[in-house]
């Protein structure tokens, strides 16, 4: 793979923190992190970075790896075996081509960091998360 699976990691290390967020349930309730016991870890704001840091890292892959990032989700999901590999990243090309933002798809994907760590998994890699 040209991916590194360090990058596969901290992409679903990211992924992961994304998905454990909600929305704000009292946006003004003037706490600090002491007085609600840090709960406002997990609510999703305005200045909360995480989503715009996944887009950023999809970003800055390279068309292969980009490909393979997908290719790894379709094998994790079980839309494809493991043996299969090179012609999900095949359609992994082909949906890019379409038009599909590789960045789009990964977050509109519910628990898309645990399906990338499954695809890890079945093709024998470990993400180490």
């Amino acid at each position: 793979m040209d991916i590194a699976v360090d990058k596969v990691s901290e992409f679903i290390l990211r992924a992961r923190a994304l998905d454990v967020k909600e929305g704000l349930s009292d946006p003004d309730s003037g706490s600090n992190p002491i007085d609600d016991g840090a709960r406002d870890v997990l609510v999703d704001g305005p200045d909360d970075a995480t989503e715009e840091e996944l887009r950023e890292m999809v970003a800055g892959l390279n068309d292969d790896e980009r490909a393979e990032l997908v290719a790894i989700l379709f094998v994790g999901r079980g839309d494809m075996e493991p043996e299969e590999f090179p012609d999900a990243v095949r359609l992994a090309r082909e949906r890019e081509a379409a038009g599909t933002r590789t960045a789009d798809y990964l977050l509109g994907i519910p628990n898309v960091g645990d399906l990338l760590d499954e695809g890890l998994a079945a093709l024998g890699l470990s993400s180490d998360v």
